[in-house]
């Protein structure tokens, strides 16, 4: 069943490893390998692919909000169908995957041209929690935890992007901590070192993130984009140079519908009403 451009609530039956529902412009996109902890297995990478192109290309959805069903977000890497077989050939096939399924996610989820929420219920464990920092904020149930096992457990680094996004949120003396030990980080203590924005009660989580990816679904459609951007930019530069990247970008948002829409609203004492994407 294909989606219709403009449908306000939708189904897609043809997933067999995800839930997909879009509803007044918010896209819920649900990991639904419950049995395995929503591991990564071929048919789920792929799919998540697919899903996110599919999303990209409808002008209705404003914002995504990704969860896992059941016990856990994601478990990461299904490891039951990693065990046997030739050493060389093994390699070489995760290596593939990595870099034509498991990667791309990575980069999928950052171009996106709307905000994207994780709900985190459960463990987030492995490339499951590199999935969940991919996208723009995440919110997590407080029985939930984040768990790099990679090093201590498999003798393998980090990947689908920790190394890059661990130490940036967390620090490197952080990052190194976790990724060396492979102890479980709860949720609660994610948000106190900034590695995540905030621990809600378990029983809220799903209410808190739809509120959180409504409001967000409300911004200007270039919102996350820009924000993104910028963000990034400044990693790279110093002050002065990043000073003049804001006036470059303001020279060209300030002429925008969106800025207009939004001094008007607050002239008027209103909500802004910005326009959909175009």
């Amino acid at each position: 069943m294909s989606p219709q451009i403009g449908a306000t609530h939708f189904y897609d039956m043809t997933y067999k490893t995800l839930l997909l529902e879009i509803e007044s412009g918010v896209a819920t996109l649900t990991l639904n390998r419950p049995a395995s902890r929503n591991a990564f297995s071929p048919d789920l990478m792929q799919e998540i692919r697919a899903a996110l192109a599919e999303l990209a290309s409808r002008r209705d959805v404003r914002a995504l909000l990704l969860t896992g069903k059941g016990a856990s977000f994601c478990a990461g890497a299904d490891l039951s169908l990693q065990a046997g077989g030739d050493r060389t050939s093994r390699a070489k096939e995760g290596s593939r995957q990595q870099r034509e399924w498991i990667n791309p996610i990575v980069t999928d989820l950052q171009a996106l041209p709307f905000p994207t929420i994780a709900a985190v219920n459960g463990s987030a464990a492995g490339a499951g929690a590199s999935l969940a920092l991919a996208c723009d904020v995440v919110i997590a149930a407080r029985s939930s935890f984040f768990l790099f096992p990679f090093m201590p457990r498999l003798g393998i680094v980090p990947d689908m992007g920790a190394t890059w996004f661990l130490p940036r949120l967390v620090g490197s003396a952080r990052a190194m901590a976790l990724s060396l030990i492979g102890d479980r980080l709860p949720a609660a203590q994610a948000a106190e070192w900034g590695l995540i924005w905030r621990c809600v009660d378990d029983a809220a989580l799903m209410d808190e993130a739809q509120a959180l990816v409504a409001r967000v679904a409300k911004a200007p459609a270039h919102a996350a984009v820009e924000l993104r951007r910028a963000f990034k930019h400044a990693e790279e530069q110093d002050l002065a140079a990043q000073l003049d990247y804001e006036a470059d970008r303001q020279a060209e948002l300030l002429a925008t519908e969106e800025f207009e829409e939004g001094v008007l609203s607050f002239l008027e004492k209103r909500e802004p009403r910005f326009p959909p994407r175009g």
